[in-house]
């Protein structure tokens, strides 16, 4: 097996083929303490801690892991409350920095024996659909090799060579651009909440998320093609402050910002998730924007499925699993996309004024109104905020 991509859909399936005796490789472009540092989300489900406790995987996460089950809204109409472990399922977050994560399945990986390529950037996938699949391999020395295996996993995101590989006219691509901008940032200061802050303000979203006792990551809406460094720290702090309303429930923590980049949201899914021995997981599989969290859950669910149907297939002869991966996956993906777009139009509204945006600002402070004041809303968001 040769698997794609160091991220969490390529490690998690390394590891569960790993624990079966199934020989897998996994080839990844980056250099280990890049994948290792990079920072990403870390809302992790609780499906997903559950698919980790399984596997033996879960160890770092609740030694370093930090329990959410409190988000709340602020509006110019006011601010509400959701303790959404005590709603729908009665389930929260695991917040867990995806790179901890990274790093924690990979130790396991080696530990156990599995081998991992760095620097090796794939050039293509070749022949998916016969008898000898193969991916052609950059090694850190230039020289062009080959990796051949019975099935390949492609878990090396949107822009990686599973997808470029793909024959024209294979699957079918579903995308959306949300036309919003994030500036995501990381400060070393205390969180200043003990909740996930959303913040809906007439000059767009803020949000707060604490990821630790000194680091807090902040979102702020900015207008689509603003640079990363174009806003000034004082600045940043002070729309910060602005939006999440603190002359009326507190100052924020504030600290030096070490780190910040813009998130445009877009979203896609391909259809479907295989191509003869190529299989697509993860972001290579469908890209969800940010607003809901589900990126990482929806990767580890993935591995995890077509890990069991893997080992059915090269230990038993049975490739009904195989055959079903796509249409599974696809079911799970459409559902947190669904969600997702939900949340989009919840936390952001068009800056307009002619009557098309007014009106959908004025139905999107509707749907606020029904969170806050209905249980079943609340149930219906509690149970789809932290699952799949």
């Amino acid at each position: 097996m040769v698997i794609l991509g160091a991220g969490p859909a390529g490690l998690v399936l390394a590891n569960l083929l790993q624990a079966r005796g199934i020989d897998s490789v996994v080839l990844e472009r980056g250099s280990r303490s890049h994948i290792q540092s990079r920072a990403r989300a870390g809302f992790l489900a609780a499906n997903t801690v559950r698919i980790l406790d399984r596997y033996g995987l879960s160890g770092g996460l609740h030694r370093g892991g930090q329990p959410h089950s409190v988000c709340e809204f602020r509006t110019d109409e006011g601010r509400f409350r959701l303790d959404y472990s005590e709603l729908g399922r009665g389930e929260r977050h695991t917040v867990y920095p995806q790179q901890a994560l990274v790093t924690d399945l990979l130790a396991h990986y080696l530990a156990a024996g599995g081998r991992i390529h760095f620097e090796t950037e794939v050039v293509a996938v070749h022949d998916a659909n016969g008898h000898r699949p193969w991916v052609s391999v950059r090694a850190p020395d230039g020289r062009v090799t080959r990796w051949q295996a019975r099935y390949i996993a492609g878990c090396d995101g949107r822009h990686g060579a599973a997808r470029r590989s793909l024959p024209d006219g294979s699957v079918r691509r579903y995308q959306r651009d949300h036309r919003v901008t994030w500036l995501g940032l990381l400060a070393e200061a205390p969180p200043s909440m003990d909740a996930v802050g959303y913040a809906v303000h007439p000059r767009g979203f803020a949000g707060h998320m604490a990821r630790s006792a000194d680091i807090t990551r902040y979102y702020l809406q900015v207008p689509r093609g603003t640079p990363a460094e174009a806003w000034s720290q004082e600045r940043i702090w002070d729309e910060l402050e602005l939006r999440m309303q603190a002359k009326e429930y507190g100052p924020l923590r504030r600290g030096p910002i070490v780190q910040r980049g813009t998130v445009a949201f877009e979203s896609d899914v391909l259809e479907p998730l295989r191509h003869g021995a190529l299989f697509l997981a993860g972001d290579a599989a469908g890209l969800v924007s940010p607003a809901a969290a589900k990126g990482a859950n929806l990767a580890v669910l993935a591995a995890e499925l077509l890990a069991q149907a893997l080992i059915d297939d090269l230990t038993n002869g049975d490739s009904s699993g195989l055959e079903a991966y796509s249409a599974r996956c696809l079911t799970r993906i459409w559902a947190a996309q669904e969600f997702s777009r939900w949340m989009v139009d919840l936390l952001h509204g068009p800056s307009g004024t002619d009557s098309g945006s007014l009106f959908h600002n004025r139905t999107r402070l509707a749907r606020m109104a029904e969170l806050r004041a209905s249980r079943s809303h609340q149930d219906w968001f509690a149970e789809r905020y932290v699952g799949i």
